[in-house]
């Protein structure tokens, strides 16, 4: 790595250090679904709770997945920010390994490398737990988590569930954040 990009990435550190979830060491490697089926996965899922992310700043955050024919899965993501726009990004997400189908890596800009997508859990109906870590000069690690589900509501005994198999991986279950789903109708 270049002078002027450890540079940079320091300084995002330092910006985004409230922001973000940092830890020392590298990345945890938690289990994944087993037997992950990427077709029954496809459609929106509407974001619970999630560790806190910099590039997450709004309300109603919900991502839609669509399987192509080429394999790959589209993705996007929208959120309403506060003066009432909306914002979105698309993407592509690719399996990385045949024989473990839930992990993913995603990418929405070209040239910068797939940001790690590991489904942890899902009953493909109400609820998924997807987890994304990365490892920087082997010395510390940025890690984020997203509880999603298929309607912008769940209930307290799927949180605790999914906040012990969080816990369980690894995660600091205490830095995760509530999302807003309410006043969402302008998303639909």
């Amino acid at each position: 790595m270049k002078a002027y990009q450890v540079v940079f990435v320091l300084l995002l550190t330092a910006v985004t250090v409230d922001s973000q979830s940092f830890h020392s060491g590298k990345c945890p490697q938690p289990p994944v679904q087993e037997d992950f089926n990427i077709t029954k996965y496809m459609g929106t899922w509407y974001e619970i709770e999630k560790l806190p992310a910099v590039f997450e700043g709004g309300k109603c955050n919900q991502a839609t997945y669509t399987l192509l024919p080429d394999g790959t899965v589209k993705v996007y993501n929208a959120e309403l920010l506060f003066d009432g726009k909306i914002n979105s990004i698309e993407g592509v997400a690719r399996v990385k390994n045949s024989s473990q189908p839930a992990i993913l890596g995603v990418s929405f800009f070209k040239g910068v490398p797939d940001g790690p997508y590991w489904v942890l859990a899902t009953d493909y109906e109400s609820y998924a737990l997807v987890y994304s870590c990365s490892t920087y000069f082997n010395l510390f690690h940025v890690d984020f988590a997203w509880m999603l589900a298929r309607t912008r509501v769940l209930t307290n005994a799927v949180i605790t569930q999914l906040h012990v198999e969080l816990a369980e991986a690894g995660v600091n279950i205490k830095r995760l954040k509530a999302s807003n789903q309410t006043g969402c109708d302008v998303m639909t």
